[in-house]
């Protein structure tokens, strides 16, 4: 029999649960009235600043046990069924199903949501482009292994813009139905393989190493032939029913990779939210033309948190400069730095800005 105790305490979160459910129907009624009204308005109803807004006001509220992740977790799925009730959003991602942009996209938009799996980068560009998806998520780089260069190139040609980031930490599995012994052949995207080099150096030294579109993708391989094995995260492997044979075999710990979501409409400047904007330019060809084109942003303290370059492929050794800093772009001193840029540089765009969370 139960100590009267523990009855009385499943009694209170009984009533505690009835209070929740009541105030979580009632806070989305209320997002759906603020939904119509933006629908009046144009308005888009995926709102990255102002989400980041309700998450670091929970946070500042929160002061139990509950985890800040964990706070921004239930809020995410709160805010993501309000969404939906709004409009059913589709959110296309680097495919197939269960790759690691599929699960940056889950993390940024909650499970209520409509997703679609497009075969690569450029596909999911278009798609938003062409209005057949309203958002798209694409990764643009990783701690280990640096720029995703298919994405920065096509953030030069689209005309869509960043309005929110995302991060996501990668943990390598290995998967295939055969035992590591008779593994002869290794598929994955080129970037995790390169991730999990010294592991595989160290474990599987004469396995063929075989890049292929994605990790999803090299899992599905991976179970249709003898000595075949694939490194992919866990929710891939449960999604094929492939076992996995090892865990954690990326070289480094502390693997992140940062994805982009790209919408054809900016996302609006809110007050609180620190941000970060990406640029694109390109130089003169002429001595001190790097520092030239970044000395209005050193002058004024703005804070260069990235600069990556690419050829521009419009003509030989001539390339694209990538910079991010903090701040928005409608800041005043961000304001006056640019327009100093557009007098130095040939080209320069604004890729975006958008809400500068952290790892």
């Amino acid at each position: 029999m139960e100590k009267p105790e523990l009855e009385s305490l499943r009694d209170e979160i009984d009533q505690i649960d009835e209070q929740v459910v009541r105030l979580l129907n009632k806070r989305v009624r209320a997002a759906a009235e603020i939904g119509k009204i933006k629908h009046e308005m144009g308005v888009d109803p995926y709102d990255p600043s102002r989400e980041e807004q309700v998450f670091e006001k929970i946070e500042g509220l929160n002061e139990g046990s509950v985890p800040n992740d964990s706070l921004r977790a239930i809020y995410r799925e709160v805010i993501s069924s309000s969404i939906a009730l709004e409009k059913d959003l589709t959110i296309g991602y680097l495919g197939p199903e269960a790759t690691f942009t599929h699960q940056a996209a889950m993390l940024n938009f909650g499970s209520a949501l409509s997703y679609r799996s497009l075969p690569d980068i450029p596909d999911v560009f278009q798609a938003v482009e062409k209005g057949e998806c309203d958002y798209g998520v694409v990764p643009i780089e990783n701690s280990t292994e640096g720029a995703v260069n298919r994405s920065l190139d096509l953030l030069v040609d689209t005309e869509l813009t960043i309005i929110a980031q995302v991060y996501l930490k990668i943990e390598h599995c290995l998967f295939s139905p055969s035992s590591l012994e008779k593994i002869v052949e290794v598929r994955s995207k080129d970037q995790a393989l390169a991730q999990c080099g010294e592991w595989l150096r160290r474990n599987l030294p004469n396995a063929r190493l075989i890049p292929v579109t994605s990790t999803a993708e090299a899992v599905r391989e991976s179970a249709e032939g003898e000595g075949i094995a694939a490194i992919a995260g866990k929710l891939a492997g449960e999604a094929h029913g492939v076992p996995m044979l090892d865990s954690g075999i990326q070289d480094r710990k502390d693997n992140v990779t940062r994805f982009l979501v790209v919408s054809r409409n900016p996302s609006g400047k809110r007050e609180g939210v620190s941000y970060r904007t990406s640029l694109v330019l390109s130089l003169p060809d002429q001595v001190g033309a790097l520092q030239s084109s970044l000395n209005p942003f050193s002058s004024r303290g703005i804070n260069l948190c990235k600069i990556e370059s690419r050829p521009s492929r419009r003509k030989t050794w001539d390339y694209f400069f990538f910079v991010d800093f903090l701040g928005h772009a409608e800041d005043d001193d961000i304001r006056e730095a640019l327009n100093e840029v557009s007098d130095a540089c040939p080209y320069h765009r604004i890729l975006g800005s958008y809400p500068e969370t952290q790892p």
